[in-house]
């Protein structure tokens, strides 16, 4: 888009980053910038003042403010708390889909989860995370392939965490709603198993059963905050989330993950996401964006 100016203010902050219904400066983009980072590790370079201006006009819109000045005035306040959870909801991607990078759900089905369904079936604890779960298509899927394995897996302590930043996305996926096209990846005998078809106001849905529902808990949770969590996982999903990040933020997220994984726990990693730094020393490469974690890495 090209700059604009206004009359509203004086200087270089009169030069604009958008054209359109509001007036957004080189100062309010820092500003958002600076708060999605500390709010989410996630890094945003002026080049993306496009997206930012797209995403927050409607906000803007809904609370009546007349420019991104008082829309920053606001969710730096101590009262815009609320506001600001919701800029963070619109600036955060949520692509994903059922079986997305299917190599991953292959690998876990043939090379991890036999071993983990025998100790499950002696007893023992298995516990996955789905870290960025979004709107629930990985965690299900995670569910989907363990049930297609082992279906009486319910009755083992076998457990998926799904956590995302976004309270809107997990409160989608707590509901477990989807449309025909979410699903065209799912197996139609898994399908027609493990979800009800329903009717909605936005027409025929697939309503996630009981099976499903009981194996996986969703939380909302911030992957550069703190983590409650004090078990270990088996495996961890963590795909397609620190390409928002900058190189020191990824680092520092992978590495906390190696305390968090039992002994030759599995992590999966996004298609154009690659383990840096000294921790990539701690994992050996079993496929396709696979990490197995060393036994010598094990964090006490």
């Amino acid at each position: 888009m090209k700059p604009v100016r206004t009359s509203d203010v004086e200087g270089d902050e009169a030069q604009g980053l958008a054209s359109g219904e509001f007036l957004m400066t080189p100062a309010d983009f820092k500003q958002i910038a600076t708060m999605l980072h500390a709010d989410a590790g996630i890094h945003l370079p002026e080049s993306k003042s496009t997206l930012v201006y797209s995403r927050l006009i409607k906000r803007l819109r809904v609370l009546g403010l007349k420019s991104f000045r008082d829309y920053c005035s606001l969710v730096s306040e101590r009262g815009g708390a609320d506001e600001r959870q919701q800029m963070l909801a619109a600036l955060t991607t949520n692509v994903t889909r059922f079986f997305r990078e299917p190599h991953h759900f292959e690998h876990l089905r043939k090379q991890v989860l036999p071993a983990l369904i025998e100790a499950a079936k002696r007893g023992g604890r298995v516990r996955i995370w789905s870290a960025a779960c979004s709107n629930g298509a990985e965690p299900y899927s995670i569910a989907l392939t363990l049930l297609s394995a082992f279906p009486t897996v319910t009755s083992c302590d076998v457990k998926i965490l799904a956590t995302d930043i976004d309270q809107h996305m997990i409160a989608e996926a707590s509901a477990g709603l989807y449309n025909d096209a979410a699903l065209q990846p799912v197996p139609a005998d898994l399908r027609l198993r493990y979800f009800t078809a329903t009717r909605r106001d936005e027409g025929k849905m697939w309503q996630a059963g009981d099976a499903l529902r009981s194996l996986i808990s969703f939380r909302e949770l911030n992957l550069v905050g703190s983590w409650p969590m004090r078990g270990k996982f088996n495996v961890i999903f963590c795909r397609n989330v620190v390409i928002y990040f900058e190189e020191e933020t990824q680092a520092r997220l992978w590495s906390r993950f190696v305390p968090h994984l039992a002994p030759g726990g599995r992590l999966y990693i996004g298609h154009s996401e690659r383990l840096s730094g000294p921790v990539a020393t701690m994992f050996e490469s079993e496929a396709i964006t696979t990490y197995r974690l060393k036994e010598r890495a094990r964090a006490k």
